[in-house]
């Protein structure tokens, strides 16, 4: 408490919204008054009073406690104090002391909705997302049903669960919390053991729409075990939809570090298997004229497949318009294109419908 009291500064003269300490000297009906010393006499009353009863009850006359400054002097000339606001002001102030100390906190999970986990840090709603939880508490649910997530995310209520502050802001009572940043130094050591371009041996653990997990370990004899995200786009060099189609959970694969920072690693399929792209000159020229298949409208055009796994772009201003480019093509069947450029090593290929 005395660390929390330096920080608020007690020896600041009495003004509004100063905590302060008083000796509790009397109690009435709806009141309880308190002996400030030098400062006077000090009341907790009204709605004050209503929003702490419960609590004020435990107190003894005798007792010490730290309040805020509400009023200077009302009616009566009492200072007017909040016990409940004092609370609420110590408690951010402990918050932050646990948040600069990297110290970790029990809690208890009240609720859970589609973003993460509810709970409450001594009287304080705190948030812990579904970004900030283990990898073991991850909900790994394919597709984006949010029903099957929140759903998961449920089976944690009632649970306690070790975390720390990973942010927090009194001003918009805002408390984020991380289970995972307790994870943080010991991953950080781990990966001492690694650097970008190394290749691992891992195993699918869980399939999201955005990517894919994959679990490793520095030997096949280690029991330090790191997990790492092989986003979509680095599964294969096709356009995929559905990462489930690429791999399965379960499965062993080879891949490639390709990112480190801070504690998390991202890894690629791709980047072990052959560039399709390296010798497409070999078989494609300017001007050409070919033949693909429309699989994808976005903003910027369409999306035409020519093999597996090579895709060129058919741009919106070829169309004009997005409702025109929808009403020339239709997914998944053919037409001519001639190719307008062919930048191989950026993997990109300008088309236009041939006349």
């Amino acid at each position: 408490m005395k660390d929390i009291l330096e920080k608020i500064d007690l020896l600041k003269p009495l003004q509004i919204g100063k905590i302060i300490e008083g000796k509790i000297v009397a109690k009435a009906k709806s009141a309880v008054f308190l002996d400030l010393g030098p400062l006077g006499t000090g009341i907790i009353y009204g709605r004050e009073f209503q929003e702490s009863r419960n609590e004020l009850k435990k107190f003894k006359i005798g007792e010490v406690v730290f309040t805020k400054v509400v009023d200077l002097e009302n009616e009566e000339g009492y200072t007017e104090l909040s016990l409940s606001q004092a609370s609420s002001e110590l408690n951010w102030v402990w918050l932050q002391q646990k948040k600069e100390s990297g110290e970790l906190i029990k809690i208890k999970i009240l609720g859970a909705n589609k973003g993460g986990l509810l709970a409450e840090v001594s009287g304080i709603p705190g948030f812990l997302p579904v970004s900030q939880l283990l990898p073991e508490n991850y909900p790994r649910i394919e597709g984006k049903d949010i029903s099957k997530i929140t759903k998961e995310l449920q089976k944690f209520i009632g649970k306690e669960m070790e975390v720390k502050i990973f942010d927090l802001d009194q001003g918009q009572a805002k408390l984020i919390l991380s289970e995972k940043a307790k994870e943080n130094e010991r991953i950080r050591e781990i990966l001492n053991n690694y650097k970008v371009g190394d290749e691992v041996e891992g195993e699918i653990t869980g399939i999201t729409d955005f990517g894919v997990f994959i679990k490793f370990s520095p030997s096949a004899t280690s029991t330090d075990t790191l997990e790492g995200l092989i986003h979509i786009s680095e599964l294969d060099w096709q356009l995929i939809e559905d990462p489930a189609d690429i791999v399965k959970t379960g499965e062993k694969v080879r891949a490639k570090i390709i990112s480190i920072i801070n504690d998390k690693v991202s890894l690629s399929l791709k980047a072990l298997k052959k560039d399709p792209w390296e010798e497409i000159e070999k078989e494609y020229k300017k001007g050409d004229i070919i033949e693909g298949t429309a699989t994808k409208f976005n903003p910027f055009g369409a999306f035409i497949q020519l093999t597996p796994k090579i895709q060129g772009l058919c741009h919106i201003s070829e169309f004009g318009t997005k409702t025109k480019m929808e009403s020339t093509l239709e997914i998944g069947k053919k037409y001519k294109f001639q190719i307008l450029s062919l930048e191989p090593k950026e993997h990109k290929m300008s088309l236009k419908l041939a006349e």
